[in-house]
């Protein structure tokens, strides 16, 4: 019996859909629409939600990160210092490994060579028990002896190839780094995981960098900077081992604002950002935003079927009625609609996937992923339930509103429209709009903060910069390089730092003569050589650059405004500071290093030509190609072995905000998408109403109403329940724009024209919907549509 009904309901349903093409054609369009935009949203949150969960014990594996704890206010850093790694293992029964890291990030590109062959390719330094925690895969080596030996490199298998033509027999062969390091394979490891954070080609160990730059400056408690890996023992109770780790910083030393804590390494992706200590978010806040918009369209997609459904309900009360006579039950007739819904739903999503599969390619690009809709129980569970979800959503309003409607009623054609289901449509209608505006204002929003940002003056010229790593003979001959490249034709300026200028590097306290005992002040510390304040295009405030022609600058220093509102000192330029062995020679007018969601903080410069990491080169306007030709042939010739490997300024700082930059975008089709599923509702209510006053607009017609006039009849009632939807949105997306925008230290404040205009966009959208069917229908000639009634 029960398939009997089943095979009834379809074949039913399958009428009912060739009866009612255009009402089947509108729902079909919303819900193929909405479902593709939840299945690419479906696979990009799974694979945000999924990024670092892949090693085997991912659940043990945590990172120590440090509260800052100054008078002001806490700040949390995602790094320590490296001896934190050993004194945990030693100190802590509860840590099974633990290990220091220089993160690729930091370390950066560096130069390998074979033979006669030289690669730049990304590194990293590692402690002996990395590999111990994070579970990579190996193809050749030993895992667990991999950097045990201070020579040894592990090596991803795309270097591999790259290096040797080959993985096999790579394992010990030599690998000399920047010309003057042998190492040797000690392991091959399988190309990393698009959703894995830390991305690197080769790993060195520790135990080689111990006595060389950067690691011997951070090799002590005072430092930070390297990131410390922690896996703990199956049953640990983290809340007490936390609470030992706590206190390493007070054993340590006696003084100190440092207080370490150990948090799940992956969940610092999503949970990246904290104030005043206490996780706030981070990108978990774009899944979330995703999420939502997904749940709105196929919401707006859900009461397009919900709304057309129901209109058409007085062409299929005959059928009801006849039912409810021959003895249907009202559960019968509910499962009849709800099997209809589900069967579309079907449909749709099978037309969606196909649309993902074509579209894929291009939202990879927007999102900088590489999403592939492959066979996974996970995903397919998520698509089923949504589709379900979908239907039934969709499908019940319709299903239980026909289903109790009277039988008698329904025979002698007296079914009325209640007010409630006049509100409810109209309602949903509303709804729709307020949900349609808000994305538009989002859309405003977002590009003119990105807008903005891009405009908004870094407090130095960043324009015309080329970035040149310093390696090779410019780490010993920089000078003669900066003095013959300032020679060449095209070439302004040149000079070097060990700031990238962009992000955060290492931060250091001051002593100065009245400081405050309570001020914990940490100034950023920016490492340069001579001609950088003027090769960045920097303005002084007060005092002077450094000068070779003053001896003395060897222990002059270069403060920012930010630092000196933070010191509160007056009259700055001469004093001394860190215990008489600094002096301060200038003020800088502030600049942005980081980006606008921070404020700008203290800033120190100090001569370190010998640890400079960073050429700066400053190309005269209108001479790029020319200037980079001679910088060419000039560096081929100074620094033979080492690639030409240099990148403009200005693209490093536009990286900052490829986040922003692809909410916008996503934001934008989201945006567009809705409203076109909207207006697809609209004007699937606007056919339906012009049907139901297909009489009433003949008598108006021929009792003398003008065309216009009849327009203007049939759309106030749609227009109307815009302007509902534009006064709902406002206070709406002032609320959720407003915290948006909270995340930027520099903002932009929301105009009234915004709040309007997003309106009025929707509003003319749904004019230009609904105008043309009104005016067809308006044109009809009035004897035709009264014979047709």
């Amino acid at each position: 019996m029960g398939n009997i009904m089943i095979k009834h309901h379809l074949l039913i349903s399958w009428r009912s859909i060739r009866r009612n093409k255009k009402t089947f054609l509108i729902n079909m369009t919303g819900l193929t629409t909405g479902l593709a935009c939840a299945i690419l949203i479906l696979l990009w949150v799974n694979d945000e939600l999924s990024t670092d969960k892949f090693h085997d014990n991912e659940a043990r594996i945590y990172q120590v990160i440090e509260n800052l704890n100054f008078k002001d206010g806490i700040q949390t850093i995602i790094e320590t210092s490296s001896p934190m790694a050993e004194y945990l293992v030693d100190h802590m029964p509860e840590v099974e490994y633990a290990a220091a890291a220089i993160p690729p990030d930091w370390f950066g590109q560096h130069l390998l060579t074979v033979d006669d062959k030289n690669l730049k390719a990304i590194g990293q330094i590692v402690g002996e028990d990395y590999f111990n925690i994070f579970s990579f895969k190996f193809l050749y080596g030993e895992r667990a002896k991999a950097m045990n030996h201070p020579n040894s490199m592990v090596i991803s298998k795309k270097l591999a190839i790259n290096l040797f033509g080959t993985t096999d027999q790579v394992i010990g062969k030599t690998i000399e780094f920047e010309h003057s390091m042998p190492f040797r394979v000690t392991g091959i490891i399988d190309d990393l995981p698009g959703n894995s954070t830390i991305q690197f080609d080769f790993a060195l160990s520790t135990k080689a960098s111990k006595d060389t730059p950067p690691w011997t400056s951070l090799n002590t408690w005072d430092s930070s900077g390297p990131q410390v890996y922690v896996l703990v023992r199956k049953g640990t109770d983290i809340t007490q081992l936390n609470a030992k780790v706590n206190r390493v910083r007070e054993q340590i030393a006696e003084h100190t604002i440092r207080q370490a804590r150990l948090v799940p390494f992956s969940s610092l992706y999503l949970h990246g950002k904290f104030v005043d200590g206490v996780p706030v978010g981070g990108r978990i806040q774009y899944v979330e935003l995703f999420s939502i918009l997904a749940v709105i369209i196929l919401l707006i997609a859900c009461i397009n079927f919900m709304n057309l459904s129901t209109a058409r309900a007085t062409k299929r009360l005959k059928e009801i009625g006849i039912k409810k006579v021959v003895g249907a039950k009202r559960k019968t007739i509910v499962s009849q609609f709800l099997t209809e819904s589900l069967l579309t739903t079907f449909l749709a999503l099978a037309l969606a996937i196909t649309i993902v599969w074509y579209l894929l390619p291009r939202f990879n690009l927007i999102v900088d992923k590489n999403l592939a809709l492959q066979p996974n129980g996970q995903v397919f569970i998520s698509l089923f339930t949504i589709t379900v979800i979908t239907g039934l959503i969709a499908g019940s309003y319709p299903a239980f509103y026909l289903s109790g409607i009277k039988t008698l009623a329904v025979l002698k054609s007296q079914v009325k429209r209640s007010v409630g289901d006049f509100l409810t449509r109209r309602g949903l209608v509303v709804v729709q709009f307020t949900a349609s505006i808000v994305l538009l204002f989002a859309v405003m929003v977002v590009y003119r903060q990105i807008k903005f940002v891009m405009a908004q003056g870094m407090g130095y010229e960043q324009e015309q910069i080329i970035v040149l790593p310093v390696e090779g003979n410019l780490k010993s001959q920089r000078a003669s390089f900066e003095s013959e490249v300032k020679q060449l034709a095209g070439i302004q300026n040149v000079s070097a730092t060990t700031h990238s200028m962009v992000g955060h590097h290492w931060s250091w306290g001051l002593d100065w003569e009245g400081k405050d005992p309570d001020n914990s002040t940490q100034f950023e510390i920016f490492g340069v050589d001579f001609n950088f304040i003027e090769t960045m295009g920097m303005e002084m405030v007060q005092g002077r650059s450094f000068n070779r022609e003053f001896g003395a600058d060897s222990t002059g220093i270069i403060l920012n405004e930010a630092a000196i509102r933070a010191m509160k000192m007056e009259n700055p330029i001469g004093k001394v500071v860190a215990d008489g062995q600094l002096h301060i020679i200038g003020i800088v007018k502030d600049f942005h290093y980081k980006t606008l969601h921070n404020k700008i903080e203290p800033i120190i410069m100090m001569m370190m030509p010998s640890d400079v990491k960073y050429a700066m080169v400053r190309i005269e306007k209108g001479k790029i190609n020319q200037a980079l030709d001679n910088l060419h042939n000039y560096y081929k010739s100074f620094n033979p072995g080492y690639p030409f490997d240099f990148r403009f300024l200005d693209s490093d700082f536009d990286a900052q905000y490829q986040a922003e930059r692809k909410v916008s975008v996503l934001v934008k089709y989201f945006a567009a998408i809705a409203i076109l599923i909207s207006c697809f509702g609209l004007l699937g209510l606007a056919l339906h109403t012009t049907e139901q006053r297909t009489k009433e607009i003949g008598i108006r017609k021929i009792l003398g109403s003008s065309v216009p006039r009849l327009v203007s009849v049939l759309i106030k009632e749609f227009v109307f329940l815009v302007c509902i939807a534009i006064v709902i949105a406002i206070p709406v997306e002032w609320l959720l724009m407003d915290k948006w925008l909270s995340h930027f230290a520099y903002r932009i404040s929301m105009q009234w024209w915004m709040f309007i205009g997003s309106g009025l966009i929707a509003l003319l959208i749904a004019l230009f919907t609904i105008a043309g069917h009104s005016i067809n229908a308006a044109r009809v000639n009035p004897i035709k549509s009264i014979r047709g009634e």
